[in-house]
C-alpha cells in the first residue's frame, strides 16, 4: 500500500484538456519519491501520455515542507489561485485532489477561485469539518509535533498561533463554538460559520462532483468523521453527527444539500489507517474521477 505523508504540496496533472491538481499533507514536499512523487509516477503510468506540472509552495523543497506547517492556509490559498489562472493549459479546468489537510485547502481553491474552473474535487482522508486533536502528527518523535500541540492546547484562537501555525486554522473545538467562529481564519470562513457568501455557495455548487474518501482505520485524524464532513454534536466531544445532520447541511450553507440531491456528493470509504491504500483500490474508486 501506498502511506504518504505529504501536505503542502501541489501537483498538477492534465488528461486531455483537464487538469489535475493534487494539494498533500503535513510535514512533506512536493517531490518525495515515497509520497507524492510515488502518486505522480502511478498517474502516469496509468494515463498514458498524462502531462503532469508540479508546483511549490515557497521557492524551494525546504520551503514547501516548512509552508506545510507555518504558512497561512489563507495565503497558501492564494498563491496556489495564481499559479492556476496564470497557466494557459489550464483554462479548460481541471480535477483537484487532495490528500489529508490538502482536501479543505482545495475546497478553498473552488469556492474563492473559479477560473480556472475546478471540475471534480478528490478529498482523499480531508478533514472538512475541522479537527479536535492531534493523535498522531506526522513524525511522532519530532520537536515540531510536540510545539504545535503545546501551541493547540494553549491557545489555538489567539492571533499569533492563527497566523503562524497551519493547523490552529483548522482547529475546530466544539467546546468553544463562540471562540471557533469568531477567531478560526480558514476553516470558519469557507464553512460559512460567519455569514453566508453566497458566491463561495455558487463555486462550490459548480463541481461536477465532490468525492470524499473516508479511512475507517484512521489513527490521525479525530475525529474521522470530518472526513466525511460529519463533526461532534456542538457543546460537547463525545457525540458525534453525520454531514447530514448537521446545520451546514439542514440550512445549506454552502449548498451541499442542494449537491446531494442532485447525486454530486461521493462518500467512500476503506479499510486502511490515514492514507493508506492499495494502487487497486485508487484504480478502482478514484481514477474514473480523473477523467
Amino acid at each position: 500500500s501506498l502511506h504518504k505523508k505529504a501536505f503542502a504540496y501541489t501537483v498538477a496533472l492534465t488528461i486531455a484538456n483537464y487538469h489535475l491538481f493534487i494539494h498533500l499533507f503535513v510535514g512533506d514536499s512536493c517531490c518525495n519519491p515515497l509520497s507524492m512523487g510515488a502518486i505522480k509516477k502511478m498517474v502516469e503510468e496509468e494515463v498514458p501520455g498524462i502531462y503532469v506540472l508540479s508546483l511549490m509552495i515557497g521557492k524551494s523543497v525546504v520551503q514547501d515542507t516548512e509552508n506545510s506547517f507555518f504558512m497561512d492556509v489563507n495565503e497558501q490559498v492564494s498563491f496556489v489561485c495564481d499559479q492556476l489562472a496564470q497557466d494557459p493549459k489550464l483554462k479548460g479546468g481541471y480535477n483537484a485532489m487532495g490528500f489529508s489537510q490538502g482536501s479543505q485547502f482545495l475546497r478553498g481553491v473552488v469556492q474563492r477561485c473559479p477560473d480556472p474552473p475546478m471540475k471534480n474535487l478528490i478529498s482523499v482522508g480531508g478533514q472538512h469539518q475541522g479537527v479536535f486533536g492531534l493523535p498522531r502528527c506526522p513524525g511522532e518523535s519530532s520537536h515540531i509535533c510536540d510545539w504545535i500541540r503545546k501551541m493547540l492546547n494553549s491557545g489555538a484562537y489567539t492571533d499569533t498561533v492563527q497566523k503562524h501555525l497551519v493547523q490552529a486554522q483548522y482547529w475546530h473545538d466544539p467546546l468553544n463554538d463562540d471562540l471557533y467562529k469568531k477567531h478560526s481564519l480558514f476553516l470558519a470562513d469557507i464553512n460559512q460559520e460567519r455569514v453566508v457568501n453566497e458566491t463561495y455557495k455558487k463555486n462550490l455548487m459548480s463541481l461536477n462532483k465532490f468525492v470524499m474518501v473516508k479511512f475507517l482505520q484512521d489513527t490521525m485524524v479525530d475525529p474521522v468523521d470530518s472526513e466525511w464532513f460529519g463533526f461532534y454534536k456542538p457543546g460537547q466531544a463525545k457525540e458525534l453527527e453525520t454531514l447530514q445532520e448537521s446545520a451546514i447541511y439542514t440550512e445549506d450553507r454552502l449548498g451541499l444539500a442542494e449537491m446531494d440531491s442532485a447525486g454530486k456528493l461521493v462518500f467512500l470509504a476503506t479499510d486502511g489507517d490515514h492514507l493508506q491504500f492499495t494502487r487497486e483500490w485508487f484504480n478502482d474508486n478514484l481514477l474514473p474521477y480523473l477523467h
